[in-house]
């Protein structure tokens, strides 16, 4: 078992990392920086990556919504890199206060972009050609307005090719698809003890179609 703790964003951003930087000396393994509608994640993420040499720094989350699925990977692969291969990705579709309230974009299809985004994280990592067309298309088709596009790679190399990804789900069909695809799981009102009797089936169901090269799904 390894130790974390959310950053405490509410206040002000610098205390709170030098706080949690002081922290990695007396073992805490990982720090979880949220952004809902304050202060960005990545830009925290990359502080703490400057003041800190072992702890994890992981975004929880950033949503799907938001940013591309290329930006999100582009900011994970930048993350790893200033941290020295210390990222953890978490991602998820928040709510729709966030995603329509502040970002002014439609709640629409939260399991389809999550699970085209971590898979586009993943083939950009790995530095594939990306031609894909699904919710987000990658290039722009002349028929929605593309013109001089064409499928590129990512320019940079990344440290990793498989930096973890986190999802945050509480939903059956979400916790499922968690379960499935995620490295990691990022639940929130969660009591161990009760787990299996609350997200038993949907852990189970995501599980049998796993791939068995991602290892077993991590808990936050």
């Amino acid at each position: 078992m390894e130790l974390s703790l959310p950053l405490n964003y509410a206040g002000d951003p610098r205390a709170a990392c030098d706080q949690v930087a002081a922290l990695e000396s007396a073992g805490l393994d990982a720090v979880w920086v949220a952004e809902a509608y304050g202060f960005d994640s990545p830009t925290l993420m990359g502080y703490l990556a400057a003041r800190t040499e072992r702890m994890k720094i992981g975004s929880a989350i950033l949503n799907v919504y938001s940013r591309t699925p290329a930006l999100i990977a582009q900011t994970g692969a930048g993350l790893d890199a200033v941290s020295g291969g210390r990222a953890l990705l978490g991602l998820g579709a928040s709510g729709p206060q966030v995603v329509e309230g502040w970002h002014g974009k439609p709640y629409d299809k939260p399991l389809g972009r999550t699970r085209e985004t971590v898979e586009l994280c993943r083939r950009i990592w790995r530095r594939e050609v990306i031609d894909h067309h699904g919710i987000t298309d990658m290039p722009l088709p002349k028929e929605k307005g593309g013109k001089l596009g064409k499928p590129l790679k990512i320019l940079t190399r990344p440290v990793r090719d498989a930096i973890p990804l986190y999802v945050a789900s509480l939903g059956p069909a979400n916790v499922r698809m968690t379960a499935e695809i995620a490295d990691g799981w990022l639940p929130t009102l969660y009591i161990p003890e009760k787990a299996r009797q609350v997200w038993g089936t949907a852990l189970a169901e995501g599980a049998a179609k796993r791939d068995p090269e991602l290892g077993p799904l991590q808990t936050v």
